[in-house]
């Protein structure tokens, strides 16, 4: 399975739904560009549903899938998660392509997921054993039946969610950084969070921990709609970047590490 692990493994932990665990400025260069970046915004309202239904064709297998994917999320973050069976489950079907300790592969463009939050991961999860995102090798890893129950993907979500984020992750060159800075909390930051974190409560992934080819990969599919249920608005929000602030803005975000506080 395709799409991060603890040193040592959490004991069974009872999920409230979200699995919370307790566990600067904007350089001077890059003001005229963020002026700009400031009325391509305006031109893009960006609608926070992120898993609104495309309009277009194709749209009502998207609607069917989109709707079943909901009640499998809301049943598997309603369950009783244990990572140790998460953790077995993820080297059984997972490992092979995001790594033993879940920190993805630089050369393949497979992401990192240790230490990702968990509704996320449950979300996507959900999303992809009903093909409502594309990825092959994905719906073949989810094709098993213990793979295809929501138990299975509450148990591997735990796991992950509470793994070690990795000490060191891919950087850009470094060239557009400020840029990106002022990218990222202009058009990203009032759902991603000052510092990337994410949030559970609008399965709003963590983009921290994660390396510069992988996220730069994905803003150049994001346009493509490879995630048929995104929201057309923040699809075009992310084909409006120039190829200097998407490479910018993944630049700064590989370059924001250390543990996702929970909430």
């Amino acid at each position: 399975m395709a799409t991060p692990f603890p040193e040592t493994m959490p004991a069974a932990m009872p999920s409230d739904g979200r699995n919370r665990a307790i566990a600067p400025g904007t350089a001077r260069p890059a003001r005229r560009r963020r002026g700009r970046a400031w009325r391509r915004l305006a031109r893009c309202t960006l609608v926070i549903g992120a898993l609104a239904i495309i309009v277009g064709p194709g749209a009502p297998a998207a609607r069917a899938t989109e709707d079943s994917v909901e009640p499998l999320t809301q049943t598997a973050l309603a369950l009783t998660a244990d990572p140790v069976h998460g953790h077995a489950q993820f080297a059984r079907y997972c490992a092979r392509c995001h790594g033993a300790s879940g920190r993805g592969d630089v050369n393949r463009r497979i992401p990192v997921l240790a230490n990702q939050r968990f509704a996320y991961l449950v979300r996507q999860l959900a999303s992809l054993s009903e093909e409502a995102r594309d990825s092959a090798n994905m719906h073949h890893a989810l094709s098993a039946t213990v793979a295809h129950d929501p138990q299975t993907w509450a148990d591997v979500a735990a796991y992950l969610s509470t793994a070690r984020a990795p000490s060191h992750t891919q950087a850009g060159d470094g060239r557009h950084v400020a840029l990106g800075e002022a990218t990222y909390r202009i058009l990203c930051a009032s759902c991603h969070h000052d510092d990337a974190w994410g949030d559970d409560d609008g399965f709003v992934p963590s983009l921290r921990n994660q390396n510069y080819a992988y996220l730069l990969s994905q803003m150049g599919r994001i346009p493509a709609l490879h995630r048929r249920g995104i929201d057309e608005n923040f699809a075009a929000l992310i084909r409006s970047l120039k190829p200097d602030e998407a490479a910018g803005l993944a630049d700064y975000l590989s370059r924001q590490r250390g543990p996702t506080p929970r909430q």
